[in-house]
């Protein structure tokens, strides 16, 4: 029962972690959902530490970005935002460096539980990275294939081609006026 539990939040958390920019970040929202505190405080807590939070940990979307994704994502966070806050993105070291300055007992929980789906996270990329090479290499031996295939279906196409024309004209010969004496 436990180790359902522990299942679904990960599943739960993994759907919060996006790619942007070539990273997998979560956002100050469902962070912030996470850690059960308002995404006002915790973005106070940042603002006052932010020597601890690089550019590699955390960076601000673009409202292009944040425009894209706001279609897409629906959360009650997301609709007590104003329009033109644009939140913050955090990667998984960023995530991590949240830990230190959030402080709760509920934080740190939700910490390891992010930190565990981000590794999740990881393992099914390079499974998926895996899998597509290998439907790559598939794809190229099938078309190898079909290629040969390809040669062969056009040989007897042309073969008959041929037979159709001959016996159209064949036939075209037989149904010709014919010249000469009748029987």
């Amino acid at each position: 029962m436990q180790f359902e539990i522990i299942i679904m939040e990960l599943t739960f958390i993994q759907k919060k972690i996006y790619d942007i920019r070539g990273q997998r970040v979560m956002l100050d929202f469902d962070l912030s959902e996470l850690y059960q505190v308002e995404t006002k405080r915790l973005n106070q807590h940042v603002k006052r530490n932010i020597y601890r939070f690089p550019e590699e940990f955390m960076f601000r979307l673009t409202k292009m970005e944040w425009d894209g994704m706001r279609s897409q994502i629906v959360t009650s966070s997301q609709k007590k935002r104003k329009l033109n806050d644009i939140p913050y993105a955090f990667t998984e070291h960023g995530v991590t460096m949240l830990a230190s300055i959030l402080r709760s007992a509920i934080a740190i929980k939700m910490n390891i539980a992010v930190v565990k789906a981000f590794i999740a996270y990881k393992k099914i990329v390079l499974h998926n990275h895996d899998l597509a090479e290998k439907l790559e290499q598939l794809r190229q031996e099938m078309y190898g294939q079909l290629g040969e295939h390809d040669i062969h279906l056009n040989q007897i196409y042309d073969v008959i081609e041929n037979i159709l024309d001959e016996k159209i004209n064949h036939q075209t010969w037989n149904d010709r006026d014919r010249i000469g004496f009748k029987q």
